[in-house]
């Protein structure tokens, strides 16, 4: 799904409000966790997951086509955990559903 889907399937499950405004919402969503996450901070989202930062050092690569060393300097990666409902979604479950056998 893109953003563009996303935007409309909201804004059809939510008649009483513009289209326009469910993409400012969504934006404002999105700059939220990017704000937060460009600070260092963790973002949770209940049953969904968590969003934060990992930090990946330095190190010494190689040049694919040359096989030569490269220095690649250390950087910073987003990072998303699963949370235990999106998992037992996917699953085939749903939340506190057990399979009895």
């Amino acid at each position: 799904m893109i953003k563009s889907e996303l935007v409309s399937q909201v804004a059809a499950a939510n008649p009483h409000l513009y289209q326009r405004d469910v993409e400012r919402i969504i934006n404002t969503i999105f700059e939220e966790i990017t704000d937060a996450l460009a600070k260092g901070d963790r973002v949770e989202l209940r049953g969904f997951g968590a969003f934060s930062v990992k930090t990946r050092p330095a190190r010494l690569g190689r040049n694919p086509r040359t096989g030569e060393p490269v220095a690649v300097e250390a950087k910073h990666v987003p990072f998303f955990k699963t949370g235990k409902e999106l998992r037992d979604r996917l699953n085939g479950g749903l939340s506190g559903d057990a399979a009895v056998g």
